[in-house]
């Protein structure tokens, strides 16, 4: 992958994700933004029929150059662009799941990898997808991560949410409860907060200061309120820590550990269940925090919140989560620039 100094502008694929949501919306709103414009050459990925229709009829910016996707992206990008993937029927019923949708949320997917793995743009930012219309439409995933590990071939990710303020990454992710208490064992969390360090590095962080949220109410309290603390938290803890280039700390009670990172005691914060640590996130950072999957041979953002099919088309969508994100994807990229990373496998 090209290197990047800088004074050079990474050119990021901004997927518009469900065209039936807000999507298409978000990203016409971001991609003329000051602060993206500051940082990156946005290369907006879908039906530009669609995006043009909602760029008149939300009377917003458009007017950009258009490349179909037999054509090959100049390398001289100085502005932003739109890609084209003819993949939508002349009219878009907005606010509409669809297997039809689904699959060109899909579909935008895959070829802003294929652009990534022919170095014709550096990372991406994904626009929100329906996951069950994805899974309508033909991909059996539950969502970005999963499609994007499948891939590249990429097996150990994880889904990291940041904010100016908290870092937090899920051990597990779309699971009911019982199922990813299941999921929080020893393995599993030593492999996560391996992968975890490893990229916290590459973002620029010299040495992670990582904190592990406990399973139990008050950490378990010795044993008395369950004992994954002991058997699977503690163990795996100690045993990054036999390293001394590692900083685990915990597990801390996650009614507490959560605002303690973000009063800047912890880097990032590892939470065992989805919404142990979704919870926090969107109460302190809603609307600014940045979806990021680790592990990836590339950069990969999203927004943080859905596709709001009952506002979709109304121009009534909130751009800012759409706005960090291409913004982190940027900043991300130069960091990384300098580390290796593993071919994209296709």
């Amino acid at each position: 992958m090209e290197k990047f100094s800088h004074n050079k502008k990474p050119r990021i694929g901004v997927t518009i994700g469900d065209p039936a949501g807000v999507g298409t919306e978000i990203v016409l709103r971001a991609i003329v933004d000051e602060e993206v414009l500051d940082c990156a050459i946005p290369v907006i990925i879908g039906d530009a029929h669609h995006i043009s229709h909602q760029a008149r009829k939300l009377d917003l910016i458009c007017g950009l150059d258009i490349y179909n996707t037999t054509e090959l992206l100049p390398k001289n990008l100085t502005k932003p662009v739109l890609y084209n993937v003819k993949n939508l029927p002349a009219s878009v019923e907005m606010g509409k799941e669809s297997p039809e949708y689904g699959q060109a949320a899909g579909e935008y997917v895959e070829e802003a990898v294929k652009l990534i793995s022919t170095n014709q743009i550096d990372a991406m930012a994904n626009g929100p997808i329906s996951k069950k219309a994805l899974q309508l439409g033909g991909y059996p995933f539950p969502g970005h991560s999963e499609l994007l590990g499948h891939l590249t071939g990429v097996k150990d990710y994880a889904m990291a949410f940041v904010s100016s303020s908290l870092k937090v990454v899920l051990l597990t992710t779309h699971l009911p409860l019982a199922k990813a208490l299941t999921y929080v064992k020893k393995d599993r969390i030593e492999k996560t907060l391996r992968l975890i360090d490893r990229e916290l590095r590459r973002w620029g962080i010299k040495k992670p200061r990582i904190a592990v949220a406990a399973v139990n109410p008050h950490g378990a309290e010795g044993g008395l309120f369950g004992i994954e603390e002991a058997s699977e938290l503690i163990p795996a803890i100690e045993s990054c820590n036999l390293d001394p280039e590692f900083d685990v700390r915990g597990p801390f009670s996650a009614d507490t550990v959560f605002l303690r990172a973000a009063h800047g005691e912890f880097d990032v914060v590892l939470s065992c269940y989805h919404d142990q640590g979704m919870i926090p996130v969107k109460c302190l950072s809603f609307g600014e925090a940045v979806n990021v999957t680790l592990g990836l041979p590339f950069i990969r953002t999203a927004v943080d919140h859905g596709t709001a099919f009952d506002i979709a088309g109304k121009g009534q969508a909130e751009p800012r989560s759409m706005i960090e994100a291409i913004k982190l994807a940027a900043r991300l990229t130069l960091s990384s620039s300098e580390t290796e990373i593993d071919p994209i496998i296709l």
